[in-house]
């Protein structure tokens, strides 16, 4: 079966709780290491986003549904690339084709990653995206469990 390529558009409001939804999910969120937010902090957080004229932000579509996002922001010491893909679209590529066309729309460099040590597949996308180690680092955990221990990756060109 022939994959169907991811598409990226502008972020709607029905999008919101599909990507509410994704960040849920208990094995996603250890594979980020990142928290999932109730509903309260994420309409927030999203608010935040969709505000923030630096940021750039889009939604990967596969076969016509949601199945994910793909953003950029600036943070101190450089730009930033992040994303995310629901739990039922992962193995697929969509995620590396996703971040593929992303970069031709955002064309700042050096672009930086970073991705708990322990996701691999988040690594093999940046890797195959073009992304290098550049770094290791450790960042906080939710509710004073231990640092997370973390890949730097940055893109040159």
């Amino acid at each position: 079966m022939m994959m169907q390529p991811s598409v990226l558009r502008d972020v709607m409001e029905t999008d919101l709780p599909i990507f509410f939804e994704h960040q849920q999910d208990p094995e996603a969120n250890r594979m980020a290491a990142f928290p999932a937010r109730d509903l309260q902090a994420f309409r927030a957080h999203w608010a935040r986003i969709l505000a923030d004229a630096g940021t750039t932000i889009k939604t990967i579509l596969y076969d016509g549904q949601v199945a994910g996002h793909v953003v950029s922001w600036e943070a101190s010491g450089g730009r930033e690339v992040g994303y995310w893909i629901g739990k039922q679209y992962w193995g697929k590529g969509i995620a590396t084709t996703a971040l593929s066309e992303f970069l031709q729309l955002v064309r700042a460099r050096p672009l930086f990653a970073h991705v708990a040590k322990h996701n691999i597949g988040s690594r093999r996308v940046l890797e195959k995206c073009g992304f290098k180690l550049f770094g290791e680092g450790r960042f906080p955990a939710a509710d004073g469990e231990e640092p997370i221990d973390e890949l730097i990756l940055k893109l040159e060109t």
